[in-house]
């Protein structure tokens, strides 16, 4: 029976690790240069620097990037798609302050559903950065007729409250990727 393990890179020295998942509770250090396998890195989403941060301050308070002060942790980060309604299309998307992703899409819809594991992937990733919202076009046909959606699934970008970028059809993540990199400047 084969082990679980887990290749980590120490941030030292460079070196990739081969460590037991059994031994990661114990805080395994490098087998070259022995120094503790615990530190991140976590790059800033606002200047793009790269942090080194030990784990284990993830959850002391929130780190705050070393060059521009920003916060390298976002905690109020939205980590699933948030269903939004015709009444609060304008509240969700419109007047919010950063890129907005909306999936249309209805509960019959196959290639919608297809979509799903994708769009939940997604806001996950891209949590505190793109707020990912689902609309049900069956329940909300003013929203839908507004921005002229006539086949599902479609995405909708806004950004600043403006719709920028539109997406018909079953998409692939990486195509997905690239529309949100380049609206939020390259980054997750």
């Amino acid at each position: 029976m084969e082990r679980e393990e887990m290749i980590i890179r120490c941030l030292d020295c460079g070196t990739k690790n081969r460590i037991p998942k059994e031994r990661m509770q114990s805080l395994p250090v490098c087998g070259r240069c022995h120094k503790p396998l615990d530190d991140m890195i976590i790059r800033c989403l606002k200047c793009g620097t790269k942090n080194r941060l030990p784990e284990d301050r993830l959850n002391d308070r929130r780190p705050l990037c070393g060059r521009c002060g920003a916060a390298l942790v976002k905690m109020e980060a939205q980590f699933s798609p948030v269903d939004i309604n015709d009444a609060g299309f304008n509240r969700e998307v419109l007047a919010h302050h950063g890129p907005v992703l909306v999936d249309c899409w209805a509960p019959w819809c196959s290639p919608c559903r297809q979509a799903e594991p994708i769009i939940v992937e997604l806001a996950s990733q891209y949590a505190g950065v793109v707020k990912i919202a689902k609309l049900n076009v069956d329940d909300n046909p003013q929203t839908a007729a507004k921005y002229n959606v006539s086949s599902i699934p479609t995405m909708l970008l806004f950004k600043g409250g403006q719709l920028i970028d539109r997406l018909v059809g079953l998409q692939p993540k990486e195509a997905i990727e690239r529309r949100l990199q380049a609206v939020t400047g390259g980054g997750a």
